[in-house]
């Protein structure tokens, strides 16, 4: 396997680009040899969910689109960021009992905490930001074979 891998999609800003999001990620990584169906797959989903739906609904329509950059280095650390045109920076609301939104950083930072990973946000030249994850990769994957199958 490669020592760096890396996917990457842009997609509009609207609620339909979640799913979209969500499917491309569990695609790649399954060419990378996660399966669907695994425990990472599912958090990994779930992450990548929450930062695309931060970045559909907090930028109040000055991000036309969002990217979703995927790399996996040396088979060891998987990172996922989600870039977005807003130059605001998300922030950590209180999780009051009645309020029904602002809680997504809240369980992104605590799932990549739970895989040993971290949160990172930053600016981009551009004037937006990137909020990402970085998590150890401890898939143990089968090798891929040229159809693009895993092999037993």
């Amino acid at each position: 396997m490669a020592d760096h891998l890396e996917a990457s999609v842009t997609l509009p800003s609207e609620p339909a680009s979640v799913s979209a999001a969500r499917g491309y990620v569990v695609s790649a990584l399954a060419e990378w040899g996660l399966a669907a169906d695994s425990d990472a797959a599912d958090t990994i989903r779930l992450i990548v969910s929450e930062l695309a739906t931060n970045a559909v609904q907090h930028t109040f329509g000055q991000s036309p689109t969002f990217t979703v950059v995927m790399e996996l280095e040396r088979h060891e650390r998987l990172r996922v960021g989600v870039t977005d045109s807003h130059p605001r920076f998300p922030k950590r609301l209180p999780a009051a009992v009645q309020q029904d939104n602002g809680r997504g950083m809240v369980i992104i930072r605590w799932l990549a905490a739970e895989c040993g990973g971290r949160v990172r946000v930053w600016p981009t030249r551009e004037g937006g930001k990137t909020v990402s994850i970085e998590l150890p990769w401890t898939v143990e994957a089968r090798p891929v074979s040229r159809a693009g199958r895993q092999e037993p």
